[in-house]
């Protein structure tokens, strides 16, 4: 683990894999420690990685001031780190929530990003809308799983509005694209990886105009790839389609069997992918 200062003094962990220049992984949750993606399924070694532990996860430190954690405030922790690493450009991977800052800062400094590896990004910053519908028809596909029932029902009560406690993790099988051992264990880990203080106010009010991210994007001239899960209720295919397209030079790979972690559905199939994009 190393560690460097951001430029409000907080000190912040960054855990290497390999040497050489790295590609630098932001968790999402959001706000969850990068403990979970672990080494993305073995892509450290076709790349080494650099995973960064946000403002009050894992091994980093809380800041002074909890309105930091609001997601565009954390900008600044990701060019802070591009300088500990004596960088000129940064190689960029971000899952689910993480992707909001990594999409913040490709608007403010597109000329200090390389490449771009974006893994089921959440769609909630640029402004594409999700509908219940493009749930539905994702999640209507899974119908021969024997979690199917009970989890479909749960998600039908939650579109209703009418959700009880219980149905929140009732639908956790529709997260992953296969619901084992493995998959329930990184589920039961969530929340204890995850700060909530933080996470409540990483989308606080005035964190970004998706008008404005929008814009910005069309001036971020690097390969970007967009992974996107064929079973993904948050993210699901059509409308990872319309998000890649967002970028001068993005392409979308649709993960055959996975969901929203899709190097825990198929390791080798994500490999193959993200290592054939950052060669």
């Amino acid at each position: 683990m190393e560690t460097f200062k951001t430029p409000d003094g907080t000190l912040l962990a960054c855990h290497r894999t390999g040497a050489g220049n790295p590609l630098v992984c932001v968790p999402g949750g959001p706000m969850q420690a990068s403990s979970y993606l672990g080494d993305l399924a073995g892509l450290s070694a076709h790349r080494p990685l650099a995973l960064l532990d946000l403002r009050g996860t894992g091994e980093s430190a809380a800041p002074a001031d909890p309105a930091t954690y609001r997601c565009d405030r954390q900008v600044d922790d990701l060019e802070a780190l591009r300088l500990d690493l004596g960088l000129d450009r940064l190689d960029l991977a971000a899952h689910s929530a993480g992707a909001t800052i990594a999409l913040l800062y490709a608007v403010r400094h597109p000329g200090r990003l390389g490449r771009l590896l974006l893994i089921t990004p959440t769609p909630r910053v640029t402004g594409i809308e999700v509908t219940d519908d493009d749930r539905r028809e994702v999640a209507e596909m899974r119908r021969g799983e024997p979690w199917f029932p009970a989890a479909f029902a749960a998600l039908e009560r939650i579109w209703s509005g009418q959700a009880t406690d219980s149905d929140w993790p009732a639908i956790a099988p529709f997260v992953y694209g296969r619901w084992d051992a493995l998959t329930r264990s990184a589920y039961a880990q969530e929340d204890e990886l995850r700060n909530a203080e933080a996470a409540a106010a990483y989308y606080g009010s005035g964190a970004f105009d998706p008008a404005e991210v929008r814009a910005g994007l069309t001036r971020v001239s690097v390969p970007v790839l967009l992974i996107a899960g064929e079973f993904d209720v948050q993210l699901p295919p059509r409308r990872a389609a319309e998000y890649a397209a967002l970028f001068p030079q993005a392409e979308l790979a649709i993960h055959r069997g996975g969901a929203h972690f899709p190097w825990l559905d198929d390791p080798a199939q994500f490999v193959h992918t993200a290592a054939a994009f950052l060669r």
